[in-house]
């Protein structure tokens, strides 16, 4: 359900944060979904949306790109590890969302 106050807070996130969220969403898988939802809610501007996903979408695109690439000259037989090395990204990607829930938590019981 949707409060007035979420509402300011995800505006006043935005319109400090809004740039680097869009395009560091792309690294976090459910925090991705989730951005483009937030950032209309509280009227991120359009193009300015459209232009950091943008940018964010080709980091992704070249980052993911480039370690594959990477990763197969230098490991051998690098399908063996091709699990744990998405599990580690998917670990590595949530890690901080899962950190600042914590950090909010321990801030809010004191």
């Amino acid at each position: 359900m949707f409060h007035k106050k979420h509402l300011v807070s995800a505006q006043n996130f935005y319109d400090k944060h809004g740039k680097k969220a869009i395009v560091l969403a792309r690294f976090m898988p459910i925090v991705r979904t989730f951005a483009p939802i937030v950032a209309g809610i509280s009227a991120m501007k359009y193009s300015t949306f459209v232009a950091h996903n943008i940018i964010g979408g080709l980091i992704w695109t070249a980052g993911i790109t480039l370690l594959g690439y990477y990763l197969g000259q230098v490991i051998s037989d690098v399908d063996k590890y091709l699990l744990p090395i998405i599990l580690v990204i998917v670990v590595v990607s949530i890690a901080p969302a899962i950190f600042h829930l914590y950090q909010d938590r321990k801030t809010s019981r004191r």
